[in-house]
């Protein structure tokens, strides 16, 4: 099956991040640390790795600092060469981005995630294009838009990432209905956003990588208000369930929610302990910090 490449993705990014405040008061969230590297590099990484060559970052006022990350630093660049330091050096680099490459656009009132990616409707065009939201970090031996990439050549249409939730949390995700279960990949004969408990078509939710096809934004043109009075994104996917054009994939690997305080947590012990250099050290502060609660208990 001959599909066109992907190789635009959006970032919506124009959020308060008001669960992490009052960091948030002066940085965005999507420049907090997971580790030492911000939430959004998290997703560029897994972008680039996908092939995707433009990056459409849909923001709000008071995002400068995110603009600024992917700006060259020729102060701390020279500063970095003169005291020898390469390798911090060869770090710095991955943070740049060719002129050219990324744009932004502003999304003026805060009216859901279906009205961020059709802020971006100008610059994506008429070519199928990603969606990646950098609340979500997915630890993956194969970075979890790139394993979509590759399922999507086989089923062109609009794809979605799916993993399976516990049924009383499927109150907070779109949720899929299934048509079709081959395995990784799911056809969708209908998708419902947040529905109420007891009430959900699956367990199967959709988490924030998407694959979509410009008839995405035809529907997200009707403003139609959805769930919590905002245009969805699911309810502009779910329209094109009825031709058989909307896919899951569940995707291998191990997602983390950094948009709750409780996820950003078990994340950064995650991809601490994940560290060669950070590992042994870490690890050990965690047991003594265990056996020192078991002690007071």
């Amino acid at each position: 099956m001959k599909v066109r490449k992907v190789t635009k993705a959006v970032f919506p990014v124009a959020g308060l991040g008001t669960r992490f405040l009052p960091a948030t008061k002066s940085i965005p969230k999507e420049i907090m640390t997971l580790v030492d590297r911000p939430l959004i590099q998290y997703a560029i990484d897994e972008a680039r790795a996908a092939g995707i060559k433009e990056f459409i970052f849909v923001t709000s006022r008071g995002k400068s600092a995110l603009e600024d990350y992917f700006d060259n630093a020729p102060e701390l660049e020279s500063a970095l060469r003169k005291s020898g330091k390469d390798d911090l050096l060869e770090i710095l680099k991955e943070t740049n981005m060719d002129s050219g490459a990324i744009a932004y656009i502003r999304q003026n009132r805060p009216l859901g995630l279906g009205h961020a990616v059709w802020c971006a409707r100008r610059l994506i065009g008429d070519e199928p294009f990603a969606v990646l939201l950098p609340d979500d970090v997915i630890a993956a031996e194969k970075p979890c838009l790139q394993q979509m990439v590759e399922a999507y050549e086989q089923t062109g249409g609009n794809m979605v990432a799916a993993m399976e939730v516990a049924p009383e949390k499927t109150k907070s995700y779109g949720v899929l209905d299934i048509a079709d279960d081959m395995g990784a990949i799911v056809k969708a004969k209908g998708m419902v956003e947040k529905p109420a408990l007891g009430t959900a078509p699956s367990n199967l939710a959709v988490i924030g990588r998407y694959i979509l096809s410009p008839q995405i934004l035809t529907n997200l043109n009707r403003m139609k208000q959805g769930a919590g009075g905002e245009i969805q994104l699911t309810d502009a996917i779910a329209e094109e369930t009825a031709a058989g054009k909307v896919f899951g994939y569940r995707f291998r690997g191990q997602r983390y929610d950094c948009g709750s305080k409780a996820g950003f947590l078990q994340a950064t012990v995650a991809f601490g302990l994940s560290r060669p250099d950070l590992r042994e050290e870490f690890a050990a502060y965690l047991s003594d910090m265990v056996a020192l609660q078991q002690a007071a208990q």
